[in-house]
């Protein structure tokens, strides 16, 4: 069983396809133990086998990815209550999926104007704080390919809409170990995201407010709380 579930997670790290050669290298296995084991995945839909004979991840996964989100935004909703009442502003969470950030849990600024996000909404990840934090984390390859499939919309002036810019920002956000929304997504709205390191899956908390009241002053003061609590989320989600 534990051989079975690092084969699916080295498929994952592969970003989603392998050739049953690629997986005996990276896992050690003998070929013929990873054979029965893909044919067991490939008869249960959790991986499918393409024509040119490589695996992929299977459609069945999906729902246990969709089922694992709702959770994971049920999980993080003490987190973000806990930044609300420190912060003052909306928090959110929000996974890659795909090539899209995908918001999975809000709680809502106790403020008459606030932001609101819906969950389950889809987002561009050029383009706001949560997306931008979460392509930090892919090696600059990977970022390059989903912008090649997404297009980077001008959303506001401020959108950065060319890849090379882009990728500047990204490694500037790695060093400083936080992202802006400077009104990239929506003018008058301005947004602090930290991605969290070492949890299961690529994931991103994040900070949003009115420009007024979210300054860079205020940002400077919020990014080391908001990484206290990354780091302190990202540790309970680590298997015991």
């Amino acid at each position: 069983m534990e051989r079975t579930f690092e084969l699916l997670e080295h498929l994952a790290d592969a970003g989603g396809e392998m050739a049953l050669s690629e997986l005996t290298e990276v896992s050690g296995l003998p070929m013929p133990t990873i054979y029965r084991l893909m044919r067991t995945l490939v008869n249960r839909g959790y991986v499918r086998q393409e024509p040119s004979k490589r695996y992929a991840l299977g459609p069945r996964l999906i729902r246990l990815g969709e089922g694992a989100s709702r959770l994971l935004g049920s999980w993080a909703r003490p987190v973000l209550a806990r930044l609300v009442d420190e912060v003052g502003e909306t928090a959110n969470m929000a996974v890659l999926e795909g090539d899209e950030a995908v918001y999975v849990a809000q709680v809502p600024s106790k403020h008459s104007m606030r932001m609101f996000t819906e969950v389950g909404r889809r987002v561009q990840p050029h383009c706001t704080g949560v997306g931008k934090a979460l392509l930090s984390q892919l090696p600059e390859p990977k970022v390059r390919e989903i912008l090649a499939r997404t297009g980077m919309d001008a959303h506001t002036p401020n959108t950065f809409t060319d890849a090379d810019i882009l990728m500047a920002e990204l490694e500037r956000i790695r060093d400083q170990g936080y992202a802006l929304d400077d009104e990239e997504q929506e003018i008058g709205v301005r947004c602090v995201a930290v991605a969290l390191r070492g949890a299961p899956a690529l994931t991103a908390l994040s900070v949003s407010g009115p420009s007024a009241r979210m300054t860079r002053e205020i940002v400077a003061d919020v990014v080391p709380i908001m990484r206290d609590a990354a780091e302190r989320f990202a540790k309970e989600l680590k298997p015991s």
